[in-house]
């Protein structure tokens, strides 16, 4: 694949964006965008394994004191999947189908790329997304489904072409769904795969999550993408998912421009 630029990352990220009907589901809701070019996806590795065996002995301490359903942020995923029609106990937001697996058969082994970002979401107790950035066509948009829209994804071990439920919350380009739910099954056709090459990771929160959590993880996931400084373009952007004022009077979210750049080169 063709090495992505800095002005590449930043147009992708600056075409992402989410709806009205989504944010009137939960005003608090934050996301933050992180894309990279260049990345070490490749097989697991030592580090990689570290990372998930720290994750599934935090998961583990976390539920001894108590269940999962009564972690904060796992708490917080329920009500949001409720919103839009959504049984958490059918359907669970990656977060707590992470630490239930965590704590009890133990994260999957899957890829490098895929590994880091699921130790990081239970370590940081944060939807953590990932997918390839180059099987994307356009910017991701976060939208209530038609219910119409394509997912690409398998049943049975076989691939099949579903469709979202209408009204839920989805991830989608100008092609289909990416993911359906807001963060609970990604598709086939954006998936990260040992050969990907850049990479969109998606971090979403809701209160009582702040920022500074919020960006603390997305820090750790970058220290972890490669062994060592990323070679190329790392891009960050939370502005265009920023929420809306919940008021005329009210100023959007903003945070310092120390805080988190919107992006950033590491040569």
């Amino acid at each position: 694949m063709t090495a992505l630029t800095q002005t590449d990352l930043d147009r992708f990220l600056a075409g992402a964006r989410i709806t009205d009907p989504v944010m009137a589901l939960r005003p608090d809701y934050r996301a933050l965008l992180l894309a990279v070019d260049r990345v070490d996806a490749g097989e697991r590795d030592a580090a990689s394994e570290d990372l998930l065996r720290r994750a599934e002995a935090s998961a583990a301490e976390e539920l001894t004191s108590r269940p999962v359903t009564e972690v904060p942020h796992v708490a917080a995923w329920r009500e949001a999947y409720r919103a839009f029609g959504a049984k958490p106990k059918k359907v669970r937001s990656s977060l707590e189908a992470l630490m239930r697996r965590a704590a009890s058969d133990g994260l999957p082994r899957i890829n490098r790329l895929t590994d880091v970002y699921n130790a990081v979401s239970v370590l940081h107790q944060v939807p953590v997304g990932g997918e390839d950035l180059h099987r994307y066509q356009g910017s991701p948009v976060l939208t209530r489904a038609a219910g119409d829209e394509p997912f690409d994804t398998t049943a049975g071990g076989e691939p099949l072409i579903d469709h979202p439920e209408a009204g839920e919350a989805i991830w989608r380009d100008d092609v289909g769904v990416t993911c359906r739910r807001w963060n609970w099954r990604q598709g086939r056709r954006t998936a990260l795969t040992t050969s990907t090459s850049a990479a969109l990771f998606i971090f979403d929160a809701l209160e009582p999550m702040d920022d500074d959590a919020l960006h603390a993880a997305a820090d750790v996931l970058v220290e972890h993408l490669a062994p060592e400084p990323l070679p190329a373009a790392s891009c960050r952007e939370t502005e265009p998912c920023l929420p809306r004022p919940r008021s005329s009077s009210s100023p959007p979210l903003r945070l310092p421009a120390d805080a988190i750049p919107q992006s950033r080169r590491r040569n």
